[in-house]
């Protein structure tokens, strides 16, 4: 990765796309986006039951969708009857589903130079698989491991799940890959992504071994930083001193001025925005 922004310009990546104005990760949010300026755009990766990355965030489909159960049930052709849900029902998006290939041609489409930011889920009922799916497609597509691009779109491939990035590491340089990292109490976190898990005192004790492990990672093992802007707030001085150590810093999410001001005080290179064109406005862009 490369460090570059600035404490008057970080580089605004669009989070799930324009997912404030948009439903998130639909083609018309990515579209806005890169139409707004966002020097990139953001995107989680789920498996369909035939072996498809697509952009997904949630491991089902109730929330976003007017589909239901796991996204690794269905098809890809199925995923691509479903409505994308909006915040209202006229920004809703039929057919809005993209997959991770069509995201890397709609970005390589923009015509300018474009950061491309893939995040992979974890836990999943697959194991890697996953991330091997999104570096063969990457490879197929002609992706340069060396610059980390495809043509004029620069891939960053991160995840919060160690397991992931080590085996990541195998395929991936490590100057391609970023580490994601919050400062949430654990039993909060899982309150509040996943509140059907049985949270037991074992669970506590391997989801905090694994953040540890991820932190660890942080510490020059990976190329990148993704910490949320809580955890900014709660450890200036750890993400200065990756800063400094030549990490590419990216926070995430940051929508307002006061977090924005935040991180350009801290020098990040990067920030994830549900606005990017709110963000462009403020940075003078």
């Amino acid at each position: 990765m490369e460090p570059g922004g600035s404490a008057a310009a970080p580089r605004v990546i669009a989070h799930r796309g324009a997912s404030a104005r948009w439903p998130e990760h639909s083609r018309r949010a990515y579209e806005q986006a890169l139409a707004d300026g966002a020097d990139g755009l953001e995107c989680d990766v789920r498996l369909t039951a035939d072996d498809v990355p697509v952009c997904w965030h949630d491991a089902d489909l109730d929330r976003t969708s007017d589909g239901t159960g796991p996204v690794r049930a269905h098809t890809l052709d199925r995923l691509r009857t479903l409505r994308l849900r909006g915040r209202t029902p006229d920004e809703d998006q039929p057919g809005g589903l993209l997959t991770v290939a069509e995201l890397l041609d709609l970005a390589l489409g923009a015509g300018r130079p474009v950061r491309l930011a893939i995040e992979l889920k974890h836990p999943s009922p697959y194991g890697f698989a996953a991330e091997d799916a999104v570096v063969d497609l990457l490879e197929a597509a002609g992706w340069d491991p060396v610059t980390g691009s495809v043509g004029a779109v620069r891939v960053s491939l991160m995840s919060f799940h160690p397991g992931s990035l080590r085996h990541l590491l195998d395929r991936v340089p490590a100057g391609h890959l970023m580490v994601l990292l919050d400062d949430l109490d654990v039993r909060a976190a899982v309150a509040e992504h996943a509140p059907t898990r049985l949270l037991t005192p074992l669970a506590v004790v391997a989801l905090r071994r694994l953040q540890r492990q991820a932190e660890r990672l942080a510490d020059g093992v990976v190329g990148g930083v993704g910490p949320s802007v809580a955890f900014l707030v709660a450890h200036p001085e750890r993400v200065a001193r990756w800063r400094a150590d030549g990490a590419l810093v990216r926070v995430w999410t940051v929508d307002g001025a006061a977090d924005l001001e935040l991180c350009r005080q801290a020098r990040v290179d990067e920030v994830t925005s549900n606005v990017p064109d709110r963000l462009l406005r403020l940075l003078g862009r």
